[in-house]
């Protein structure tokens, strides 16, 4: 017998797909966990892995192919504008990354961010470790911008260069997560706020204002806002979910 318990990992359910993998909305497919093909609501890190690996590797590149081929779309080269915009804006933060000339390396700016949201935005949150944590990370930006250490150059291969493009898209999405854990003020999935919780440590929701789709949109200079689409429940009545 083995003692199963409402980890994070185990109390989240995944999105509806159909035999190829796709959602309800044609283009868009759901891959591994992402789904709720195999394991549903629930599911053990093995059937977790054998729906990586069997989407990944046995279903979606027919099922892609397959939505492509059906497609007709007008050949597009790279003398339209979007190649030329995007390879300009990649070009430029790529030049302010390489001219920093700081002294820390990007991994170390990586194990910076990966322990202050492991501490602070991990299984369980409180509204104080968020605040607090939202500085950090504002600071954590701007010593990133100020005094990051890459080498070698932008031709050929460059790992550093490759990851500190990775950790500065990295350091965003924290400060969202951070905002998002903050403004969402209730115990709902992995949303685990320690204030709300009852005395028998039971989660309470708050469906009054979090019955909703939300998503977060940077606005540019550390500024957010968010979309929300509220949820409509028809045939099945929402109840609160016990672990007891």
């Amino acid at each position: 017998p083995m003692r199963i318990y409402p980890a994070v990992h185990y109390t989240m359910g995944g999105l509806w797909v159909d035999y190829n993998l796709s959602t309800n909305i044609p283009g868009l497919y759901a891959l591994g966990e992402a789904n709720f093909s195999d394991h549903g609501a629930n599911r053990l890190g093995a059937s977790a892995l054998m729906q990586g690996l069997a989407d990944g590797y046995f279903v979606i590149p027919y099922t892609l192919g397959d939505y492509l081929a059906g497609e007709a779309r007008q050949p597009v080269d790279t003398s339209h504008s979007a190649f030329k915009d995007a390879e300009q804006s990649v070009s430029a933060r790529i030049e302010s990354l390489l001219a920093i000339q700081g002294k820390r390396t990007v991994d170390d700016f990586h194990r910076e961010l990966g322990k202050l949201l492991w501490d602070n935005v991990g299984i369980t949150r409180e509204a104080g470790r968020l605040v607090a944590a939202k500085d950090k990370i504002k600071t954590l930006q701007e010593q990133f911008w100020r005094d990051l250490r890459l080498t070698g150059t932008a031709d050929g291969l460059n790992q550093s260069l490759e990851k500190a493009l990775r950790v500065a898209d990295f350091l965003e999405l924290g400060e969202i997560m951070l905002e998002d854990a903050l403004v969402r003020e209730e115990s709902c999935g992995c949303h685990l706020r320690e204030e709300f919780q009852s005395a028998e440590g039971e989660p309470i929701r708050n469906d009054d204002r979090f019955c909703d789709v939300a998503a977060w949109e940077s606005t540019g200079n550390g500024t957010y806002q968010v979309h929300r689409q509220p949820l409509q429940f028809e045939n099945v009545k929402l109840s609160q979910r016990s672990y007891k």
